[in-house]
């Protein structure tokens, strides 16, 4: 807990005095509350692997229609992160945020009454919109309220709510999704309920304080900084004297009570055109680049073999209800690879554990392209899913990080957007590239991108433990 100033010492800003509180009670609940949707969003994601290993034998889809499916769900994604970060940076975090999973359990519920190709691959697209918009823009809020010297293994903690969400998409595939022909119905249903829900939830989060500010905004910022001061019950004092001052928007009480907050100032409203251009001039010309390439990579290799392991291993001869019992073994090991992620990542920082989880992913789908054993399949499926998870939730702890504030949903969701491109690419190509070359050949060539996303990696800025840029 701070001091209080010294007669004459500069006054803290209130993120400052955010920044300086320990983990609260509203830090839990902002992460709660984001974190739920981010699994739903996980639950819907993982859940079309099965429902198109299903539609394969009950609608005598072709590979390409299959591939169609899946692929619709990324075409949205990739156009929702784009336009939700840049809507973020302009209306408010929390607005975008509520508004894209109300959007994504709607159109998840029109999809389970679906009647053909056609309409399914539609409503995916809608779908698409709703996740790909929400992912960057939770990330970006819940780093902008975490405390510095744990806001990475927050962040990490949070994308492991997407590992309890495919873990949830592995259950319902292997129970309920071959019980009937109307088995992948229920299971969209399941995944729309929660959804709408979850957006209600989300209106009654705390918009950014350094977006609040950005804005103009000083009273609003002022009563959330306050708000999670109370919440670390920091004594008396300071809850008497937020009381007391309810009218001043520049705020007259700090963080340990009787302190001043210093003023800050808005900041200069760029246009959507004018903070694109910004992501691509100096001084983040060099990280956008390499983050965008990091994004790129781990969206092909990912989404290429995820997507596909039921439908991989229903083609290697397994049947339907054994290849999902597989699958679920495999989908578990995320949830270990996200808790060593969350330790190194303060323990040893972002860069290094990024690039490691990278190479262990790269090793490991190597591996999995050569197995044939069913123990084999389980133990090199279980190693990429633990080191490509880590490396996920490190991934999404240093993106928000390296862009200030006016420039970071906006950075975040452009990243995003442009690796879902290669989402929507991989699931088509999967399988013409296993025709060609089988298995062993596919899973190669994820091995490739996961090393070229390691290497890009390691032109990112380390920035553990420091405070976030506010210009």
């Amino acid at each position: 807990m701070p001091s209080p100033s010294a007669p004459g010492a500069p006054l803290p800003t209130r993120t400052e005095r955010l920044d300086a509180l320990p983990l609260t009670r509203q830090h839990r609940r902002l992460l709660l509350g984001s974190g739920a949707g981010w699994a739903l969003d996980a639950m819907d994601v993982g859940l079309i692997s099965y429902v198109v290993a299903a539609l394969t034998v009950q609608w005598s889809l072709s590979p390409a229609e299959a591939s169609w499916i899946v692929s619709a769900g990324f075409i949205g994604m990739a156009i929702g992160a784009g336009v939700g970060g840049l809507l973020a940076d302009r209306v408010g975090r929390r607005t975008v945020f509520a508004l894209t999973l109300l959007l994504f359990g709607v159109a998840t519920g029109f999809a389970a009454l679906a009647w053909s190709v056609a309409s399914l691959v539609a409503l995916r697209v809608f779908i698409g919109l709703g996740l790909g918009a929400e992912l960057p823009v939770a990330s970006t809020l819940v780093s902008e309220f975490a405390p510095p010297r744990i806001r990475g293994r927050i962040i990490v903690i949070l994308e492991a709510f997407w590992a309890v969400g495919w873990s949830l998409a592995a259950v319902i595939g292997y129970l309920i999704v071959p019980a009937s022909d109307s088995g992948w119905r229920y299971a969209l249903l399941i995944g729309a309920l929660p959804a709408i829900f979850a957006a209600v939830v989300r209106f009654r989060l705390p918009e950014s304080v350094r977006f609040l500010e950005s804005r103009g905004r000083f009273a609003e910022a002022e009563a959330t900084v306050r708000s999670f001061e109370r919440s670390a019950a920091r004594g008396a004092q300071t809850q008497e004297a937020a009381a007391a001052s309810t009218a001043d928007p520049i705020g007259t009480v700090g963080a340990s009570g009787g302190l001043t907050s210093a003023a800050a100032r808005p900041l200069p409203t760029r246009t959507a055109a004018q903070r694109i251009t910004a992501l691509w001039a100096r001084p983040h010309r060099r990280t956008t680049s390499a983050l965008w390439l990091v994004w790129f990579c781990i969206n092909f290799a990912y989404y290429g073999a995820f997507i596909w392991i039921p439908s991989l291993l229903v083609a290697a001869g397994f049947d339907l209800v054994r290849s999902f019992g597989y699958t679920l073994v495999i989908t578990l090991a995320q949830l270990p690879g996200y808790a060593v992620s969350a330790w190194l990542i303060e323990a040893w920082g972002r860069r290094p554990t990024l690039a490691a989880f990278l190479a262990g992913s790269a090793v490991s789908a190597a591996l999995f392209g050569t197995a044939t054993d069913p123990g084999l399949i389980i133990t090199y499926g279980m190693l990429l899913s633990f080191f490509n998870l880590g490396a996920w939730g490190a991934l999404y702890a240093v993106t928000p990080e390296l862009y200030p504030t006016d420039l970071r949903a906006t950075g975040a969701g452009g990243a995003a957007g442009f690796g879902r491109v290669a989402s929507i690419v991989a699931p088509l190509l999967v399988p013409l590239l296993r025709e060609w070359g089988g298995t062993t050949l596919l899973f190669t060539i994820f091995a490739a991108f996961f090393a070229a996303a390691m290497l890009g990696s390691l032109a990112l800025a380390e920035r553990r433990g420091m405070a976030l840029e506010h210009e």
